[in-house]
């Protein structure tokens, strides 16, 4: 039962960040990574500050330290990861984005003293696999290493080891804390951060006023990257954080099939083996867990 539950809210994650990405991308390109950070911040600040509420007056110094080392690594990872998505060609820095599923795992191995059966690990690697084929363009950017010189490469791979500690201090604070409360915190810290550089850099009126201008994009991505957090955070509650991350990982290859449908984008042969590979990897691995 615990397990079904932890494998539908990874899969919640899974919809909502493949959704959500597209929205994101829109809106970096309108608005700037700061401005898109401070919505989704703000956003998680008012729609979870009611179920929080009663849990603040009981946090500790440790609870406190923990909250804030968690909100300090999702602003790096966020920061790096929006960078890349805005300055970067998608078909250039996803496949390195996507790094921050192998990170991920090994973190939960080392560190949480967690243990992958063969055929669980097998199929994690089968599905990091099919996420980086389904999310390459061209057969040349499989390649990593000639393309250390593209735009938004080095802001993807830093970005990468961003989300995988992001991930890690989830899982981790959500398991001492509580999900909403890991979440809240992290995004509170994130709308009073990139508030602030705009107040300072005297572009927080227009940052306000922006909201009129592109309200669809702006509302998308804040609603859908809060609803993927807060799954995956409680998902973590239940499943390994490897497992978790595997299911919650292939939106990347969800975001190319949406690409299909929606921009009527043609898919490489490679690109369809991967779709199918991560989907299969996924669908198995949620049997197995």
């Amino acid at each position: 039962m615990y397990n079904s539950v932890g494998i539908i809210l990874a899969f919640v994650a899974l919809f909502s960040w493949g959704f959500g990405d597209f929205f994101i991308q829109k809106t970096t390109r309108l608005v700037g990574s700061f401005r898109a950070l401070f919505f989704i911040g703000f956003v998680g600040f008012l729609a979870l500050f009611p179920f929080v509420i009663n849990d603040l007056p009981n946090l500790t110094t440790p609870d406190i330290t923990l909250l804030v080392v968690l909100g300090i690594v999702v602003l790096f990872g966020a920061l790096f990861d929006f960078e890349a998505l805005r300055q970067g060609k998608i078909a250039i820095v996803e496949p390195i984005i996507g790094l921050e599923l192998p990170m991920t795992v090994g973190l939960g191995l080392i560190f949480l003293g967690e243990s992958l059966s063969i055929i669980q690990a097998l199929l994690i690697l089968t599905v990091f696999i099919g996420i980086t084929l389904s999310v390459t363009t061209h057969h040349g950017h499989l390649r990593y290493h000639k393309r250390i010189f593209e735009k938004g490469v080095i802001l993807a791979g830093i970005g990468a080891i961003g989300m995988a500690l992001t991930n890690f201090m989830v899982g981790v604070s959500s398991s001492e804390l509580t999900p909403l409360l890991a979440i809240w915190f992290a995004h509170t810290m994130l709308a009073l951060s990139c508030g602030g550089y705009a107040l300072f850099s005297g572009q927080f009126k227009g940052t306000m006023s922006i909201i009129r201008k592109h309200p669809v994009p702006i509302v998308g991505q804040s609603i859908l990257d809060n609803l993927g957090w807060i799954s995956y955070a409680s998902a973590t509650t239940y499943l390994p954080l490897s497992i978790t991350t595997t299911i919650s990982e292939s939106y990347l290859a969800l975001a190319v099939l949406l690409g299909i449908f929606i921009n009527k984008e043609k898919l490489k042969s490679y690109q369809l083996i991967g779709v199918l590979l991560a989907t299969l990897g996924v669908i198995s691995l949620s049997f197995f867990s």
